[in-house]
């Protein structure tokens, strides 16, 4: 166990699954004491029983963040109740990813993808940082894509409700940092759990290539770099949003 997020409490969304699983997993293993929360019960307990397994802290809240204000307080209260009365760290990671072409999005859809990716994080924000800011202060972590960047000929809509995240980081960043709360995000690149030995290649590990790191990344990349962001450590860092995507975005990609 380690001590970076010692005596800290966090709330990550999105937590029963790949990287909201691996942040709220490289959390408790910092010492934080952690709210892990989606909306299926099952993966949650099994998230949360190989935390405590390790000797970590963590509880599972349900919770269908749909967009509404109601949701969001909802967790954040519920969250704040379970922690002890506070909430040093927020993790904005849940999200969906329909990835139809534009022309065959409906609106349905279109309303659900930004009530997820961008309603529920910007109310659930609303509704944790002014007790942040009476308790002292705290981190605010966002999750963006590569894709709000650097545009791919699908899921238009997806990049879209990304790039609002980052955008958000930067405004929340001025908003609530003379507060003492700090603001960043995290914008992970081509992200998949380890491959079995002799699996087929994904179709992912091919807009990698040419890339600096040349293979897609793990979710454990990702959890490592939230967890600098929500520490001490990153304390003069302020509406930064990290790239951890193997130079897709930042570097110029040579087709072998």
């Amino acid at each position: 166990m380690g001590a970076r997020l010692r005596n800290k409490t966090a709330l990550v969304t999105g937590s029963t699954s790949n990287i909201g699983r691996a942040i709220a997993e490289a959390f408790a293993a910092e010492g934080a004491h952690v709210i892990v929360s989606g909306r299926t019960p099952e993966r949650g307990a099994q998230v949360v029983e190989g935390i405590r397994a390790s000797g970590g802290r963590a509880d599972f809240l349900a919770a269908d963040l749909d967009g509404s204000a109601e949701a969001s307080q909802d967790l954040a209260d519920r969250a704040r109740e379970t922690l002890g009365g506070r909430i040093d760290i927020l993790v904005n990671n849940a999200g969906v990813y329909p990835a139809p072409a534009t022309t065959d999005t409906d609106e349905a859809t279109f309303d659900r993808v930004y009530g997820v990716n961008v309603k529920a994080p910007f109310f659930l924000t609303a509704a944790v940082v002014p007790a942040m800011v009476e308790s002292g202060g705290g981190a605010i972590v966002n999750l963006g894509s590569w894709i709000a960047r650097l545009g791919v000929p699908t899921g238009a809509l997806y990049s879209s409700t990304k790039g609002a995240m980052e955008t958000l980081t930067r405004a929340w960043a001025a908003e609530f940092g003379p507060r003492g709360v700090r603001v960043n995000a995290v914008s992970p690149g081509v992200i998949l759990p380890p491959a079995p030995e002799g699996g087929e290649p994904h179709p992912g590990e091919i807009m990698m290539k040419g890339t600096p790191a040349g293979d897609v990344g793990t979710p454990g990349a990702i959890a490592q770099a939230v967890v600098w962001l929500a520490g001490d450590e990153a304390a003069f860092v302020h509406g930064t949003v990290v790239d951890v995507d193997g130079g897709r975005t930042g570097v110029a990609v040579i087709a072998a």
